[in-house]
């Protein structure tokens, strides 16, 4: 079966990893670089003791925090600060590792990382502690690929999901709706041996109904895996529009403080202004534009030109129109020249001059909102609506930080089972499905995955995890 082939690929990689580790070492400064209280570096490979001897002149107790000096092939102190020694197989990486803690300056650090290389180290490849520890059956790939996320969070409700991810939350998920798939493949394959009683057999054993809940938990975890992508990633909203509109005065209330300049001359603003808020603990990442017009110099046009350059880039604009101009003949030209697939929101600013009320009016091709920048009104409007567009939902439970890769596999993994809901009576066309659908989800947490995405995946990383 499928899943026997899924085992051997990971059986694979293992091997890999047992080759890597019994070929060298390799060492990085885990810390981030510049000057801190306190620098990291970390050792990874097999029987680390020559290390420990080499930098401190001595064997290190494991798993335990020793105060020593670090030592040069001189025996010339390097720094004074703590020694960790981590044996294999209870460390991060499943191998020796061995943490010096020394002071995090950067001299005194490369000084210790010279003389790590000095005793056969290697300088680590970005992300290759992780991977080592992927290999070495320590973490999954799902598990891996959030140590990243974590590092990255922009938000501490970001943070929050990836440590779930982390701790094995997302893994666990997709473990079990393998499990079902496993049962439900069990029994389907079963019935081949016997055609005559084959559709008899599937309706005793309610196989409709596992793969009718297989379907729904899939659907939950994709969406769960959607939401938790948009805290990785976050939203770019350019706000964009003719000049002095309140493009700026905008941005201003969005952010909570006066980042850009604001005065009655159109075209005070000349260049791209960026800021990053968050709303319900999904990052936005702001932008606000010139003034789009037929600039008459140089300056502006170069302002305008980046404009466009913006917009081109956004998943969101915010069209600025002056309210009590309504949308004019200019408005309607720059509605004209957007990008087809850009999701837009026309937002009537200065309703405050007219005495309106803030509103929201739905759109065939956008939602106007009548808002003013300067006293606030509707702002909250806008913000609710920002928050419905990118499809987040606060309530409900707590979302899985995901990454495109794993989206891309849950919608093809959901394809595979509506595929195999509509076969009805074709058991072999069935079990084809169902086993797709688990190599899709396999894919995830990296039970069955090609050398090269893992090269991809782990060349993000930072050098030293």
């Amino acid at each position: 079966m499928a899943d026997h082939a899924h085992d051997r690929g990971r059986e694979g990689q293992a091997g890999r990893g047992e080759a890597l580790s019994a070929a060298d070492a390799i060492a990085a400064i885990a810390t981030a670089p510049g000057r801190a209280g306190i620098g990291v570096v970390r050792v990874s490979g097999p029987a680390l003791g020559r290390f420990a001897t080499g930098l401190l002149g001595r064997a290190l107790p494991p798993r335990r925090a020793t105060r020593a000096a670090f030592r040069d092939a001189a025996g010339a102190a390097i720094d004074d600060g703590l020694a960790l020694y981590f044996p294999a197989p209870h460390s991060y990486t499943g191998e020796d590792v061995l943490e010096l803690h020394g002071h995090g300056g950067p001299v005194v650090l490369q000084m210790l990382l010279r003389r790590c290389f000095e005793l056969g180290a290697r300088l680590a490849e970005p992300g290759e502690f992780t991977r080592r520890a992927f290999l070495n059956d320590k973490l999954d790939l799902a598990q891996a690929e959030a140590v990243a996320d974590v590092i990255e969070a922009a938000t501490e409700t970001a943070a929050r999901c990836a440590v779930r991810s982390l701790q094995g939350e997302f893994s666990a998920a997709i473990h079990g709706l393998v499990a079902q798939l496993v049962e439900l493949r069990a029994l389907v394959e079963a019935t081949l041996d016997f055609p005559e009683e084959e559709v008899d057999a599937l309706d005793r054993a309610d196989a409709r109904g596992r793969l009718d809940r297989l379907r729904a938990g899939l659907a939950d975890t994709l969406e769960r895996a959607r939401q938790g992508s948009l805290l990785r990633t976050g939203l770019h909203v350019v706000i964009a529009g003719q000049p002095n509109v309140g493009k700026s005065s905008l941005l201003n209330r969005l952010a909570g403080e006066e980042l850009a300049i604001v005065t009655p001359i159109p075209g005070t603003t000349r260049d791209t202004i960026r800021q990053a808020i968050e709303l319900e603990g999904v990052p936005l990442h702001l932008v606000d534009t010139a003034g789009l017009r037929d600039a008459t110099d140089e300056v502006e046009r170069l302002g305008v030109a980046r404009a466009w350059s913006a917009i081109a880039q956004a998943d969101l604009l915010l069209l600025v129109v002056d309210a009590a101009a309504g949308v004019t003949a200019a408005d309607e030209a720059i509605a004209a020249r957007l990008p087809g697939r850009l999701q837009r929101v026309v937002v009537h600013n200065k309703i405050d001059r007219l005495g309106s009320a803030a509103r929201v009016e739905p759109g065939a091709d956008a939602t106007t909102i009548h808002l003013s920048a300067k006293t606030g009104a509707g702002l909250e409007l806008l913000r609710g609506h920002l928050l419905e567009r990118v499809g987040w939902h606060p309530a409900g439970e707590s979302p899985f930080i995901a990454r495109e890769r794993h989206l891309a596999c849950l919608r093809r993994a959901s394809e595979r089972l509506e595929a195999a809901s509509a076969l009805g009576d074709a058991v072999e066309l069935l079990a084809e499905e169902l086993r797709l659908a688990q190599g899709e989800l396999n894919a995830i947490t990296g039970e069955f995955t090609a050398d090269d995405l893992l090269g991809e995946i782990f060349a993000r990383f930072c050098i030293g995890k």
